[in-house]
């Protein structure tokens, strides 16, 4: 291509979209490159959307988005190996419009926004993939693809390339990803018939429900599991850090085995046909694992700057906000005609600060780090968890006094009291 673009995309996932998305329709030309063969070609697993993080970039967009189902429940489930206790949050808030959350399934998902960026003015190249980024000096000044006479040149470029950002590794933006910043999840899509999924977990034609869990299914691992509804199947999951299951010499799909035949998930899944297994990185190393996000003439966005809230399990929002906020930045300094210099771009890193990406990513620094190094939350405490309320949930004619100084001898003994207090503060470090 010889023309030159105000910017250039690389990549058509959440954030990749809602960049270009919001650069095309603010008037700019805008290239977007994705090596897969359409948008949403490499996902076939299901996911959640954060409606408002989208509402930002296409207010309509429930008009004719492949939204699966709403979400009105999520439950919490700390497993041991033959029960768990939980919590329910249950809200008829959540069942009115506009809904706050929804399910999706990736692939269809990707191809309608892919759609909806291209309405909006985008050019969208697919099967080609960036192999370098073209320097004029320390300056991005375009890229270079795998296809002849691949150079394309542009004022800004955007890396949306996802977790494992081989450019941003190439230019030297970012070190070599590290083992202990970088969960492997599994997926697999089980499909029953609507009818059955609704009786089951107690939901309307159109209402979801979400559990997430953790405990001894990631079998002393950090990491958690997953399992909610579609229309028309159930997205169950888990992942672990790429350095536990290094040390654990466990594979991820066995991993997911055993977890699927815990007692209490193998009944939800009972009659299910699964058509559907998928694997993938996502970036959990939290704020410290950050990479630096915005140079001469370049901007990252989404899983590829480390934008991803493992405690609340967010990610598809920080992505999509995310690219919303680099597009932004590079059309007020459009508008104002500025250079996409690093002192310039430096905008996009005020924009994330003053939001709530940053203050939730801050929020939980020290989360990564305390449970890499305290397996005990993960195997420990759901076992003795499980088994205080097994104590006090039997009628057995023992009184509850000595029941209850049954499972303080329990916790004591585990755990020590110093131990008990030091595992208080180093969660209350976690969740500051």
């Amino acid at each position: 291509m010889d023309e030159k673009f105000d910017a250039i995309v690389i990549g058509a996932g959440p954030s990749g979209n809602a960049a270009a998305y919001t650069m095309a329709k603010a008037g700019l030309k805008v290239l977007q490159i994705e090596r897969g063969e359409y948008p949403g070609s490499k996902n076939v697993q299901g996911a959640i959307l954060y409606s408002k993080a989208l509402e930002e970039i296409i207010p309509d967009f429930r008009d004719d988005a492949p939204l699966e189902r709403h979400l009105i429940e999520q439950q919490m489930w700390v497993l041991d190996d033959a029960s768990y206790v939980g919590t329910t949050y249950r809200s008829a808030e959540f069942n009115q419009e506009p809904y706050n959350r929804y399910t999706i399934i990736r692939a269809q998902f990707d191809k309608w926004f892919s759609k909806r960026v291209q309405e909006a003015g985008a050019l969208l190249v697919c099967e080609t993939t960036v192999t370098n980024l073209l320097m004029d000096r320390n300056r991005v000044i375009g890229v270079q693809t795998d296809r002849e006479g691949g150079a394309i040149y542009a004022d800004v470029v955007i890396l949306a390339d996802g977790v494992n950002s081989l450019l941003a590794k190439k230019a030297g933006f970012h070190a070599e990803l590290e083992p202990k910043d970088v969960a492997l999840a599994v997926k697999e899509i089980h499909f029953l018939p609507e009818e059955i999924i609704q009786s089951r977990f107690n939901i309307g034609d159109s209402e979801g429900v979400v559990i997430e869990m953790a405990g001894k299914i990631t079998q002393g691992m950090m990491g958690t599991g997953f399992l909610y509804t579609n229309k028309d199947s159930l997205t169950i999951g888990v992942g672990c850090m790429l350095s536990d299951f290094k040390q654990q010499k466990i594979t991820p799909y066995m991993l997911l085995e055993q977890m699927k035949a815990h007692p209490a998930i193998k009944p939800l899944l009972a009659g299910g046909e699964m058509k559907e297994y998928t694997a993938h990185l996502i970036p959990e190393g939290g704020y410290k694992a950050m990479p630096q996000l915005y140079g001469e003439g370049w901007m990252i966005v989404g899983d590829a700057g480390m934008f991803v809230n493992a405690v609340h399990r967010e990610g598809s929002n920080l992505a999509m906000t995310t690219g919303r906020y680099a597009a932004e930045t590079v059309i007020d300094l459009k508008q104002k005609q500025l250079p996409m210099t690093a002192a310039n771009l430096a905008f996009y890193q005020g924009r994330l600060e003053d939001s709530f990406v940053m203050k939730d990513m801050k929020k939980y620094k020290n989360m990564p780090g305390i449970f890499h190094k305290n397996n005990q939350f993960f195997t420990t405490y759901p076992e003795l968890v499980n088994r205080a309320a097994h104590t006090m949930l039997t009628v057995d004619g023992v009184d509850k006094k000595t029941k209850e100084r049954e499972i303080r001898k329990s916790f004591k003994q585990r755990r020590s009291l110093f131990g008990l207090m030091g595992d208080a503060y180093k969660m209350w470090r976690a969740f500051e």
